[in-house]
């Protein structure tokens, strides 16, 4: 099984605001396009630990990512360093600390805003150092990067939410009407993505709280949304995938043989689990 994978991290966004505020997202899950999953992030729930998370299948004590200021290249196997050992392109629209993790650090605006180079882990990128970038110019970025260079993986990572919530935190219209625009960018994008035979997962990294902070163990900080799309997913109600199985589950799509990450049984249709749940 190989197929093309767009993932969309919503930075910041908890999983009551996805479930209330996400209508469009809501009427695909309505229509059976979609399916929606509860997920509970690791700990911390800080943001570079838990990119680190979603694109290695480790955890932050595990990869030693542990808080926000550590700038270095992240030393795991991720999905793009797996992707471009097989041959295939990987594609980036994201805020700068995943360019820092996967490609060059510490970031350089001049040099890495933009990128086109194949002899890197993130071989063609769009990356932005400002938390109130606009989301719909990120979208932007992340479709131009899609119809130019047709990638087999690509990472959709918009900040406003996040920013919405640290600036008003968790109970605030500013932070709940962030993630309705978010599902609005999505509405003009997603259609298509799905048309040209992407497989796509949209989740967050962390949630916010009413501190207009994160980092702990309250559910509003750790549990967030996981809406799957695409023929590929099984899109069985049953299963409970956990955050450090998301990379694995990309792998699996995207056709990678050998990758040792962990995988949810059941997630992936016609799916044969080749590794434990766990093993690293």
């Amino acid at each position: 099984m190989s197929d093309k994978v767009i993932l969309v991290v919503l930075d910041g966004l908890g999983y009551q605001t996805a479930e209330q505020c996400m209508g469009f997202l809501q009427a695909l899950k309505a229509q059976g396009s979609a399916t929606l999953y509860k997920l509970e992030c690791e700990l911390p729930s800080m943001s570079r630990p838990l990119y680190e998370t979603i694109l290695t299948g480790t955890t932050p004590i595990q990869n030693g990512i542990v808080h926000n200021q550590i700038t270095r290249n992240s030393n795991q196997s991720s999905v793009f360093s797996l992707a471009r050992q097989a041959g295939l392109t990987t594609a980036a629209a994201a805020y700068h600390w995943v360019s820092e993790l996967y490609n060059r650090t510490p970031y350089d605006a001049v040099r890495d805003r933009f990128t086109d180079d194949t002899s890197l882990n993130i071989q063609h990128g769009c990356f932005y150092h400002q938390d109130h970038y606009p989301d719909d110019h990120l979208f932007l970025d992340a479709e131009w990067l899609r119809r130019r260079y047709d990638p087999d993986f690509l990472l959709v990572h918009p900040m406003n939410i996040d920013d919405a919530g640290h600036r008003d935190g968790l109970d605030s219209a500013r932070y709940r009407n962030s993630a309705r625009h978010a599902d609005a960018a999505l509405s003009h994008h997603l259609p298509g993505w799905i048309e040209a035979g992407y497989q796509v997962l949209i989740t967050a990294d962390h949630g916010m709280n009413d501190d207009r902070s994160h980092g702990g163990i309250l559910p509003e900080e750790r549990e967030v949304p996981l809406f799957v799309l695409g023929e590929g997913f099984s899109h069985d109600a049953g299963c409970a995938p956990r955050q450090i199985e998301l990379c694995g589950l990309v792998c699996e799509l995207l056709g990678l043989e050998q990758h040792g990450k962990p995988v949810t049984e059941g997630m992936l249709r016609e799916f044969e689990v080749r590794y434990a749940a766990g093993h690293l």
